[in-house]
């Protein structure tokens, strides 16, 4: 399958220091309960359906408006890096042709640990007519996957 990314995509890179394991840090990024924690700061109810799976597709939907997109895992190197390409704009009752604005663009996590320390890296691209709002948002979802890791960290 080709993928088109679509021309107005603007790359976006956050990153923050969290006093974890870079385990930890996975978990709470890739985990249910705590992936819909953080993610519901992006898009409210958002949580995912599929495989977190090298070559598989994982749809990331919201229950509030039934929305998201779908995603192909295309390369996955646990406790480390995964590199989603988003696909196909998709709606809970299944992929449909809603605004490709997300189709064809990418996101990565990539996670270096140091001394008991870990660097969470985000890369995106997004519409550019989105660029503001994942500016603003997504050094929130850091703030909170950093809190819910050192929690996770200290309950161990």
């Amino acid at each position: 399958m080709q993928y088109l990314k679509e021309e107005n995509m603007k790359e976006l890179q956050f990153s923050i220091e969290i006093k974890a394991a870079k385990e930890k840090v996975w978990a709470t990024l890739w985990e249910d309960t705590s992936f819909r924690d953080w993610a519901n700061i992006i898009d409210e109810g958002t949580y995912m359906k599929g495989a977190m799976e090298e070559g598989k597709e994982i749809q990331f939907l919201s229950s509030v408006n039934g929305y998201g997109v779908t995603s192909l895992v295309e390369k996955l190197d646990p406790n480390a890096f995964i590199l989603f390409r988003h696909s196909a704009d998709t709606q809970a009752s299944g992929q449909q042709e809603r605004e490709k604005e997300w189709t064809g663009g990418t996101e990565s996590y990539t996670l270096t640990e140091k001394d008991g320390v870990t660097t969470l890296l985000v890369k995106t691209e997004v519409p550019s007519e989105m660029e503001e709002v994942f500016t603003v948002r997504l050094p929130k979802v850091l703030e909170r996957i950093k809190t819910l890791a050192v929690k996770h960290e200290e309950s161990e």
